[in-house]
């Protein structure tokens, strides 16, 4: 009776380490799945702000690439709250841009930047967090500025086309040739191993289109004989004929494609007293964008997922970079009357609720940008659609 019992024991004991084995390979594997499903899915465009002490990885006062009307510290901006928050996605962890590593994996590659000053405000974020780590040359052609950053034979290029089109170089009255890709970046598209176009908010502008060198219409031109043509019609067709050509190329270097950014302007607009004076982001919710955004966004997410239907089939990659709604979240992150030094505050001042303050918000889109690029084909990026 003992021994039996002494064998049922053992058997016992065994069975249980058995079941323990078993189970924490199976919580293991459980993890190591669940972990890897996180990874794939993780939307890294949806998230929150949260506070961040350490504060931005550079200053006015470290970083010479700092454009004169995006330096709101040194134009006397008051409150400092707006550069100490960092972006968190909710499904993942979005580490700080690393410099060096981003630099290490850029070796002999070469960049482009497509578009207007808001995707130029974006890559002055990126010198300032590339320059901590090496010395960056620059050099200034008619078109286009190069940087380059010797010690890893990496260059960083900016090609002025806000329409992506071919435009005039007119202030006011301009034309666009909705035919015609601006050159500058199409005759130099072999060249690069990385770009990334955006554009959108030029088209808001009082302009004149033309096809086949004849007008067909303009945008916002009241007292002129022309017919007026929506301005999501006209982004449309620019980014219809920026995508044929990427697609069509038998150059394939990642494109990274940066959705519309909003402005913040309350009481009023740029020119009619407008302003974005807060000091915190919004919470979830909070604000909802201007109805152009909706609009212009909701043309980039269908010819954006055309295109990425087309890239699949022929070896075409074309990546969203989403910066919208985490954007959206921060009014605090804008000039104000800060793009100008010292303003008078007494007096009435137009303010800059468009472009971002260097350091800023900005520099979270290009810890996204390190994300994307250096796990190319290892994860999956969702958006709000």
């Amino acid at each position: 009776m003992d021994l039996c019992y002494v064998v049922f024991v053992a058997f016992v004991l065994r069975l249980h380490l058995c079941v323990e084995a078993f189970a924490a390979r199976d919580v293991e594997l459980v993890t190591a799945t669940v972990g890897q499903l996180q990874r794939e899915q993780c939307d890294l465009f949806a998230g929150e702000w949260i506070a961040n002490p350490a504060g931005p990885a550079y200053t006015n006062e470290s970083c010479r690439f700092i454009e004169a009307r995006r330096d709101c510290m040194t134009n006397g901006r008051p409150d400092t709250e707006y550069i100490y928050w960092r972006w968190k996605p909710y499904d993942c962890e979005l580490p700080l841009f690393n410099a060096k590593k981003f630099l290490n994996s850029m070796r002999n590659k070469s960049w482009v930047f497509i578009g207007d000053s808001i995707l130029r405000n974006q890559l002055g974020s990126l010198l300032c967090l590339l320059s901590k780590d090496e010395e960056v040359v620059r050099e200034e052609t008619i078109n286009s500025i190069i940087w380059h950053l010797p010690s890893r034979n990496f260059t960083l290029a900016l090609v002025w086309a806000p329409f992506i089109l071919k435009a005039s170089d007119e202030a006011d009255n301009i034309t666009v040739h909705l035919d015609v890709l601006e050159t500058e970046w199409t005759s130099h598209y072999n060249d690069y191993d990385y770009v990334v176009v955006s554009g959108g908010h030029w088209f808001l502008k009082t302009t004149i289109f033309q096809e086949n060198d004849t007008v067909i219409g303009c945008n916002y031109c009241p007292g002129m004989n022309v017919p007026e043509l929506g301005r999501d019609f006209l982004y449309r067709k620019a980014l219809q004929l920026a995508f044929r050509f990427i697609l069509s190329s038998d150059h394939k270097p990642l494109v990274l494609f940066r959705t519309w950014t909003p402005d913040h302007f309350e009481f009023g607009r740029w020119n009619t007293g407008g302003v974005c004076n807060r000091t915190k982001p919004y919470k979830e919710g909070e604000f909802g964008g201007h109805d152009v955004d909706h609009i212009m966004r909701g043309v980039e997410i269908e010819e954006v997922e055309k295109a990425l239907a087309v890239g699949t089939q022929n070896g075409t990659r074309i990546r969203l970079l989403d910066t919208y709604h985490l954007s959206l979240l921060r009014p605090d992150g804008h000039p104000g009357p800060y793009f100008r030094f010292h303003p008078d505050m007494g007096k009435w001042t137009q303010n800059d609720c468009v472009h971002w303050c260097m350091p800023g918000p900005v520099e979270a889109w290009n810890d996204i940008v390190m994300e994307m690029v250096l796990n190319e084909g290892d994860l999956r990026y969702s958006s709000r659609i």
